[in-house]
């Protein structure tokens, strides 16, 4: 794999919050249900997270996805210039994600720019805090959203508001990709 700066800074953050935490790999590989020998491979930057992998670190530790990547992003600035904002991609799936607004510790929100690719499908198996907030708005093409167990078909313009207590998945018919605006409360 050609390591990436953000790779390396991915996986020093992992490798943090599980020594700060005080736990083995196996007790993590326990606790997020991602094996032990793809956790070393992650914390040596040897491979690259997909989504779900994130997803499930996630929530093991407590965060959104958003806030574990905000811990290995830069920090906060009140004007984030498009060409500056971090963009993290999961080829596996066909997942990119924009942090447009990223988390701050004084700011209760974030903005995300997110794009999946026509066929891409995306589960995470638990919400990294219950309640969570999330408000969509669907941009461009077509995506399916699934939170806890109720489906929802987003056309152009649609907005999806919900909170999470459970499972989520999105995903893109064969023929059509989309571009969203996720904002997290």
């Amino acid at each position: 794999m050609e390591e990436t700066n953000i790779d390396r800074r991915i996986a020093q953050r992992l490798k943090t919050l599980r020594a700060e935490r005080g736990w083995s790999l196996d007790e993590l590989a326990g606790r997020s249900d991602v094996s032990r020998a793809t956790l070393s491979r992650l914390e040596n930057a040897d491979v690259s997270p997909t989504a779900g992998v994130l997803g499930k670190l996630a929530a093991a530790h407590g965060l959104t996805i958003s806030r574990l990547m905000h811990l290995v992003e830069d920090d906060f600035a009140p004007l984030i210039r498009r060409s500056v904002q971090p963009v993290w991609s999961d080829p596996s799936t066909g997942f990119e994600r924009r942090s447009v607004s990223p988390p701050a510790r004084t700011l209760a929100a974030e903005v995300l720019e997110c794009t999946l690719e026509p066929g891409a499908r995306i589960t995470y198996d638990e919400t990294p805090r219950r309640g969570l907030e999330h408000h969509l708005v669907l941009t461009e093409g077509q995506l399916d959203i699934t939170v806890d167990g109720r489906s929802h078909a987003l056309r152009p313009g649609d907005c999806l508001r919900y909170q999470l207590f459970g499972a989520s998945t999105f995903a893109t018919p064969e023929d059509a990709g989309a571009k969203y605006i996720l904002v997290v409360v």
